[in-house]
C-alpha cells in the first residue's frame, strides 16, 4: 500500500484544498493530511490561522478521500511527523515550493526513500486561502 502524506494549514476547506487532496490521493492508496500547528502558521505567515488547529483537524478528517489526519510538529523543520509516518510519497501544493526545497535539502536525514510530487494548481487566483481570507464580503 502506497502511503501519501500532505502538509497544509487547511484554514477553511475550499475547492482548491479538495482538488489538492484528490490529486494527492491518486498518488497512492492511503492519504494522511498533516495540519500545521497554530504557532508554526504564525511563524510561517506572520499571523495565526482563523481557525485553531483542533478545529482545522476535524474539518480535514471529514473530507472523504483523507484516510487519516494528524496535527503537525511543534517546531518548523523538525520533520518528526514525516519520520514517524514514513510515507512513500510527499505531495506538495503548487504554492509550497519553499517547503519542497527544504524537504529535498534534508532528504539525507531520512532512513527511507520517498518521492516528492508537486500537485497542479486549481484556479489559484480564486481558491488560494490567502485570496479567500482577504476577499471582500458580498453585499
Amino acid at each position: 500500500m502506497r502511503k501519501v502524506l500532505v502538509f497544509g494549514v487547511f484554514d477553511g476547506i475550499h475547492d482548491g484544498h479538495r482538488d489538492f487532496l484528490k490529486q494527492a490521493r491518486k498518488c497512492g492508496e492511503y492519504l494522511i493530511a498533516v495540519v500545521t500547528r497554530d504557532v508554526v502558521v504564525e511563524e510561517l505567515k506572520g499571523h495565526y490561522p482563523s481557525l485553531p488547529a483542533h478545529v482545522r483537524l476535524e474539518h480535514i478528517k471529514s473530507v472523504d478521500y483523507v484516510d487519516e489526519a494528524v496535527v503537525g510538529d511543534v517546531a518548523l523543520g523538525s520533520y518528526k511527523v514525516l519520520k514517524m509516518q514514513k510515507p512513500d510519497v510527499v505531495a506538495v501544493g503548487y504554492d509550497q515550493e519553499r517547503f519542497k526545497e527544504d524537504l529535498e535539502k534534508h532528504r539525507a536525514e531520512f532512513d527511507w526513500q520517498f518521492e516528492i510530487k508537486m500537485m497542479e494548481p486549481y484556479e489559484p487566483g480564486k481558491f488560494h486561502s490567502s485570496v479567500l481570507l482577504h476577499a471582500p464580503f458580498p453585499s
